[in-house]
């Protein structure tokens, strides 16, 4: 599946529709008028013309020539290479149907992780296919955000509960790379000195070939052993990982290696099931230090491989260096109890080159169905699944051994491993489309899910017997049975209803601001439209019931979706070769940088492991480059944000013989197109390093140059930014990698693929990592075509200076170019008011009270703000932003004139809840109406919760639900 697209071959998936003349009529009397360009993008041409005469240009290649530099505009990039008009949106879904209908839907009992399930349709109605749900930008601004806080808070309380482990976070990438970042945990735990990781031999083969993979950045030896029957000195054993259930069905009690281990000084990490803990002893009380695996199988779908909610659990020793986010329990500066981000991503981030995690997306809104799963299930409707699937598991045993088949488990849960003729027996099994696991010649595994009822029970004893009949067997006690009890909490036990569960979610979803009420301007993150055609088919059967490891026959449909999206992304970056495996932002930055090292190994340069990296720099490039094992040194930047070329000329040469990489964010951090980006290429270039550019600004860029063409190697792209995958209130994310030629044999493999002999290892578990997302992007680019993506880039830049042009009276725009203009962002200077005790984040919760979702706050410069429009918001929502801003800068005045003090302003305060305005006394010198209705505000968004204390609740962690006498 991961292939190297020349851009000749790209040419070759064009796919032209609608625009075409028939013979004698006239195309534009009769042409379709559900065209995408429109909808997609805020301004229409009366917006367009008074922002140019705003901004002080004649026209948009005006205001393009004094924004991008001369010597890397290339605006005729996509023309002769992709679809020059994009396709209406029911040309789309007829295309993407053609396509649904190209994936053959069998049953699948490969297991491996991944399971069938029952979606329930509240859940994915009101949550999957909610743009109040799947809009939400992740939760650092938490007064606007409680809703999927405590959703996710619930997702929490449950890993805590099932694996016993008391601290949990809010949710990791997928089981396999999970199971990675529980190795450099047991690696950092070791203050770095045990170089070996042991991993039982019976953990799912996705599982370990991604810690293989992660294991040559920190130079780890990765021992592959029989844990359950083979001695092992842990002495120089950082960790052992074992699965529990292994991945041939088995239900081993692994307390005794528990013991070898940590009597070693080596902790235990234990891959896991959680609905097979509701039957069997939690791994904490075993004495495991980690627990790790996926949510998948509670409600949310196989998606050829993704995207999936990875839980990770652990004991308190290791809370500070659990990789992701936790959420936790804090208070309101009213002393009401409030949740928040509590350790966040900054935990990593702040240990730059010291990272052991670069973890900045999650699978929030998978967690967030996998939370909900449990709500409305509760403990008692959990364990009556995981029992029934024990129970029909047992009695596919028992028919097998009735039939001498050998059953090799002699412990299981869901999962059988049988002796067999393995040809014949998936042979009859594709014959009534059922798709089994292949182990070897003589050994066939079978994993059952809740979806699995008595007929199909009859089909897959045929495929192993050519018999279908089926006798009641004795009853078959479950293995290492839990006595504890779990999920005791109200939330558990309260909403098991549809009607109760619709009226939660609605609950919940009522107190989060998402794209469905407003503009979120966040800098650098890129919040624009995720339209409904593009979300359409992500539900369909076809792509959403497909097992990640199906037979390529059955999943031509995807083969075909993948192909011509990896040949529309190398035309719209400039690159030969895309791979559509990182299933994230910061998993593309660390796959582009393992690419980067293994063509350095094979030219005989394993010792250029040197990355220079800008000071502005995101916070997950260090820890993407630490994580690669490279070292990693630090560029200056000029006092206009730029590029210092002569530091970076003298760092060059100084370690020329080592020089891995470079790392650019283009345009830079600080929104401007820097002019020196070519010459910072080519300086890298002439000692022997790649260029990586961090995608996180592709926005700027799309159809007016490209990353290939200004000189990158490599580039990774946020989907979830720049091609409208949405965010899903902290996550789904993409993050695939574009390559020069030289580069693409060494893109990801993975064990159920053929590739490369050169390739690096998978990065994610899956072949094509979040695989069901796909749809989105690959209909946003072909709605929109070449001229369609062209024409968004230039409205996001049109906008962004539109903004900082009315802004510029009253903030300082503290980065320009020498033009005054911006790139598709800009940063306001909120310092000069730091002798008034104004600070960013003073400005931030004052938005909330305009209904509005807070920019990016003291980043890249502390103490700022860095607004994003992007090209779907209209006129009407930038001025109403605007609007808001110059009215918090006369407020601002006010505290200057003395009007307001500096302890007591409606920016101290601020936001200002509902609650708190129905209180009988007003204390403060400003009125009612100013704390809530500074301005009119056609659809006002009332913030849960007043300003949360942020030291208490990182001082206090408390990640899992609180009993209710906490809350009274």
């Amino acid at each position: 599946m991961l292939r190297a697209v020349s851009l000749r071959v790209a040419r070759s998936f064009r796919w032209r529709v609608g625009a075409s003349t028939v013979r004698g009529l006239s195309s534009g009397k009769y042409a379709p008028l559900d065209t995408f360009e429109r909808r997609h993008n805020g301004p229409d041409s009366k917006d367009e013309a008074a922002m140019l005469a705003a901004v002080g240009v004649k026209s948009i290649s005006e205001l393009l020539e004094q924004t991008i530099p001369e010597t890397i505009r290339k605006f005729d990039l996509l023309d002769d290479k992709m679809l020059t008009t994009g396709l209406t949106e029911t040309q789309l879904l007829k295309r993407i149907r053609a396509i649904a209908d190209k994936n053959q839907v069998f049953r699948s009992y490969i297991g491996t992780g991944y399971c069938n399930v029952k979606v329930p349709g509240v859940i994915q109605r009101n949550i999957l296919e909610s743009p109040g749900w799947y809009t939400q930008y992740t939760p650092y601004q938490p007064e606007i955000s409680q809703g999927r806080l405590e959703s996710l808070l619930n997702f929490q309380t449950m890993v805590v509960d099932l694996t016993g482990l008391p601290i949990a976070d809010a949710s990791l990438l997928d089981e396999g790379t999970a199971a990675a970042e529980a190795m450099a945990l047991c690696h950092v735990h070791s203050k770095s000195k045990r170089k070996n990781f042991v991993v039982d031999k019976h953990c799912h083969p996705q599982t370990i070939a991604c810690v293989k993979t992660r294991a040559e950045g920190f130079g780890i030896q990765v021992q592959v052993i029989d844990v359950h029957g083979e001695e092992y000195n842990y002495s120089e054993a950082s960790g052992v990982l074992i699965q529990y259930p292994n991945t041939r069905g088995d239900v081993l009690d692994f307390k005794s290696i528990v013991d070898s281990a940590h009597a070693a000084g080596a902790q235990v990490a234990c891959a896991t099931d959680l609905l097979a803990l509701t039957l069997l002893t939690p791994p904490g009380e075993l004495g495991a230090d980690i627990a790790l695996g996926s949510a998948q199988r509670l409600g949310v779908p196989m998606g050829y491989g993704g995207p999936h909610a990875a839980f990770f659990a652990c004991t308190e020793p290791h809370k500070r260096r659990i990789p992701g986010r936790i959420v936790g329990v804090s208070k309101d500066m009213h002393g009401n109890v409030a949740y928040r981000l509590a350790l966040q991503t900054r935990e990593q981030h702040i240990r730059r080159e010291k990272a052991t995690s670069n973890i900045c997306t999650a699978q929030a809104l998978l967690a967030n169905m996998a939370a909900m799963y449990a709500v409305y299930h509760g403990p008692e409707g959990l364990r009556d699944i995981a029992q029934r699937i024990f129970n029909l598991t047992g009695l596919l045993r028992h028919q097998l051994q009735l039939s001498k088949m050998k059953v090799l488990n002699d412990s299981f849960f869901d999962t059988l491993t049988v002796q067999c003729s393995a040809d014949e027996v998936l042979a009859r099994g594709l014959s009534r489309k059922i798709n089994l696991r292949r182990i070897d010649d003589t050994t066939i595994g079978v994993t059952l899910d809740e979806t699995v009822d008595l007929g199909d029970i009859k089909d897959l004893v045929y495929c192993f017997t050519e018999n279908e009949k089926i006798i009641e067997g004795p009853e078959t006690s479950v293995p290492m049975m839990r006595t504890s009890k779990y999920l005791q909490h109200p939330v558990f036990n309260s909403y098991h209803s549809e009607t109760q569960l619709l009226r939660y979610i609605y609950h919940l979803q009522g107190k989060d601001l998402s794209l469905a009420h407003a503009m979120i301007p966040l800098g650098s993150c890129t919040m624009k439209l995720n339209a409904t055609t593009e979300m359409v088919p992500i539900t369909w059967p076809e792509f959403a019931n497909i097992h990640p490891f199906a037979p390529s026959d059955q999943t031509q449909g995807y083969s075909e979706l993948a192909k011509e999206l990896e040949s529309d992304l190398a035309a719209i970056t400039g690159f030969d070769a895309v791979s559509l495996q990182p299933n994230s932002g910061a998993q593309g930055e660390y796959t582009g940088l393992r690419v980067i090292r293994k063509y350095h190994a094979s030219r005989g340069q394993p010792d250029r492991n040197v990355c220079l990296i800008p000071v502005s720099a995101h916070g997950t490039n260090p820890a993407s480059a630490a994580l690669a094992g490279m070292q990693i040194v630090v560029v200056k930047c000029l006092e206009n944000g730029n590029l210092d070329m002569e530091d970076l000329k003298q760092l060059a040469e100084k370690y020329s013989s080592r020089l891995g990489a470079i790392m650019i964010t283009y345009p830079s951090t600080y929104g401007v197109f820097e002019d020196g980006v070519t010459e910072a290429c080519q300086v890298v270039h002439s000692h022997g390093g790649q260029v990586y550019m961090d995608g996180a600004n592709m926005n700027a860029q799309v159809g007016l140059t490209s990353p290939g063409s200004i000189g990158a190697d490599v580039c990774h792209l946020n989907l979830h930014k720049t091609f409208c995958i949405p965010h899903g209130g902290g996550g789904p994310g993409v993050g695939p990698i574009g390559v020069k030629a030289h580069l693409a044999p060494f893109l990801p493999s993975h064990p159920f693929l053929d590739a490369s002999a050169q390739a690096l290892g998978p990065v994610s578990a899956a072949p094509l990592g979040s695989a069901s997302l796909m749809p989105i992007p690959w209909a946003y680019i072909r709605m929109m075509g070449a001229s369609g993506l062209r024409r968004a880039t230039q409205l996001a830049l049109l906008s962004a200076n539109y903004m900082a042009t009315r802004l510029a009276p009253h903030y300082s725009i503290l980065f320009t170019n020498r033009n005054q203009k911006c790139a598709h962002e800009f940063i306001l200077d909120l310092r000069p008011f730091d002798s008034l005790g104004i600070e960013a984040i003073d400005v931030a919760k004052r938005l909330q009270d305009f209904s509005f979702h807070p920019p990016t706050m003291s980043w890249p410069v502390i103490n700022t703000l860095m607004v994003e429009p992007t090209e779907s918001e209209s006129k009407e929502e930038l001025d109403r932003f605007c609007d808001a801003l110059i009215c918090i800068r006369q407020e601002i005045s006010a505290i200057e004139s003395g009007l307001y003090s500096k302890t007591d302003n409606p920016l101290k305060n601020a936001p200002h809840t509902l609650s708190h305005l129905l209180q009988d006394k007003w204390p403060h010198p400003y009125s009612r109406q100013v704390a809530a209705f500074p301005v009119p505000i056609p659809r006002k968004f009332w913030p849960t919760t007043s300003r949360l204390d942020d030291s208490l609740g990182d001082r206090q962690l408390i990640c899992s639900c609180p009993p209710i006498s906490d809350y009274q």
